[in-house]
C-alpha cells in the first residue's frame, strides 16, 4: 500500500491529466462567473481567457504541485510577486479566484484532506499576491 503522505499532491491528484481538468475547469469557472477576474486576462476573439495563458498556467500548476517542471523550462522561475506586479490584486480580485478555483476543485471531485491541503496552500498563495491595500 502506498503511505498517501509521502506523495506530492501531483500524485495525490492523480497525474497531469487530472491537474489539467482542474486548471481548464478554472479558467472556463472564471470566464462564467467572475468576468471581472477574466478581464485581467488576455482574451480571445470569444472574450474567454485565451488558450495560451491557460496553457501556461496549468504548467505552472503542474510544477507548483510537485510534477514536471516543464513550465520553469519554458518560462524560467514563476517570479509569482514580480510577473502580477502589473495587476492590481486586490481582496476582491483574491477572493474572486479562490472562488473559482474552489469551483474547479469541486467540480473536478477533489475531497477530504486533499482539498482541504489544497484550498488552504492555494489561498495563502492569493493571499501573498494581494498588492493593493484592504
Amino acid at each position: 500500500m502506498i503511505d498517501q503522505t509521502k506523495l506530492t499532491a501531483f500524485e495525490r491528484l492523480g497525474g497531469e491529466a487530472k491537474v489539467r481538468e482542474i486548471s481548464g475547469r478554472f479558467y472556463d469557472a472564471m470566464d462564467a462567473h467572475e468576468p471581472a477576474l477574466a478581464a485581467l486576462h488576455r482574451l480571445d476573439e470569444a472574450g474567454k481567457v485565451h488558450p495560451e495563458a491557460r496553457e501556461k498556467f496549468a504548467l505552472f500548476f503542474i510544477g507548483w504541485l510537485g510534477g514536471p517542471q516543464t513550465y520553469v523550462a519554458q518560462h524560467g522561475h514563476p517570479r509569482l510577486r514580480m510577473r502580477h506586479a502589473g495587476v492590481l490584486v486586490s481582496p476582491e480580485m483574491r477572493d474572486a479566484w479562490m472562488r473559482a478555483m474552489t469551483r474547479a476543485l469541486g467540480e473536478s471531485g477533489v475531497e477530504g484532506d486533499l482539498r482541504t491541503f489544497m484550498e488552504e496552500k492555494l489561498g495563502d498563495v492569493a493571499t501573498m499576491l494581494r498588492n493593493t491595500p484592504g
